[in-house]
């Protein structure tokens, strides 16, 4: 790491929230056991097999996800967390590889939630 801030870099930290996301763990927990407090270091063996990237799934979803999504995902989090800046997706290929995982949620048409006017914030 070079501490350069590059749109890379931007990718290795979107694969750190990646892990984030599907293991329910901080990117660094000191209260964990010492080969695991950093998350990347834990996760990236594991990630890197596919029979070995389920256990790394944040124990409280209770095996209630889908797992192609969450091996999609996974793959997805390895590859971002290259070492090799050069070797990460670009940012666009990363959109094209997660909009297939989208789930659809409706969204209510009876009422709006929230409508702000610019009426609104005048004193």
């Amino acid at each position: 790491m070079t501490g350069h801030l590059t749109p890379r870099s931007d990718v290795y930290s979107f694969g750190v929230v990646l892990v984030e996301l599907l293991t329910g763990r901080k990117s660094l927990d000191r209260t964990r056991p010492v080969r695991e407090q950093n998350l990347t270091d834990w996760a990236v063996p594991l990630l890197r097999e596919k029979k070995k990237m389920f256990n790394i799934v944040d124990p409280r979803l209770g095996g209630d996800y889908p797992s192609k999504g969450f091996q999609k995902a996974a793959m997805l989090a390895y590859h971002c967390l290259n070492r090799n800046p050069k070797a990460r997706p670009l940012m666009r290929d990363i959109v094209d590889s997660l909009e297939p995982l989208q789930v659809p949620f409706d969204v209510p048409t009876d009422q709006p939630a929230l409508i702000l006017c610019s009426e609104d914030f005048k004193s």
